[in-house]
């Protein structure tokens, strides 16, 4: 009988598997670049939200001073009847304030703080000249 059965050198038959460590090395690297690329995601999506609340309390104290200029000269009145827990609706647990620094000017501070999160908050002044 003719043995057909053809031998391999012994040199190659120590590489048997080799592919196999390869393949999980790769799989093993392209996993870590994919859990980063959630992180990373995670990150901007975080920073995405703080930036539409900054812009958002932002607004809220810039349309305050404008309405408190188109008010009139009497800033007092306007800010005695602004609905401080309407901001609640607006920004997570939202906080207004309002604080005269001198006789014309006048500062309105607008905060928020997430769930789990740190305090934030956004300050807006203006003068208010009386116009006859």
């Amino acid at each position: 009988m003719l043995n057909t059965k053809k031998r391999m050198p012994r040199r190659l038959s120590r590489q048997y598997g080799s592919v196999l460590i390869e393949s999980l090395v790769a799989v093993v690297i392209f996993s870590m670049g994919v859990l980063s690329l959630v992180g990373l995601q995670s990150a901007m999506l975080k920073n995405s939200n703080d930036n539409r609340y900054r812009a958002e309390a932002q607004l809220i104290a810039q349309t305050h001073i404008a309405n408190m200029m188109a008010f009139g000269g009497n800033a007092a009145t306007y800010v005695s009847q602004v609905d401080r827990e309407r901001i609640k609706s607006q920004l997570p647990n939202g906080t207004l304030n309002f604080s005269a620094i001198t006789n014309s000017m006048i500062t309105v501070t607008v905060g928020w703080q997430l769930p789990g999160g740190r305090q934030h908050q956004v300050n807006a002044s203006s003068y208010l000249f009386n116009v006859d």
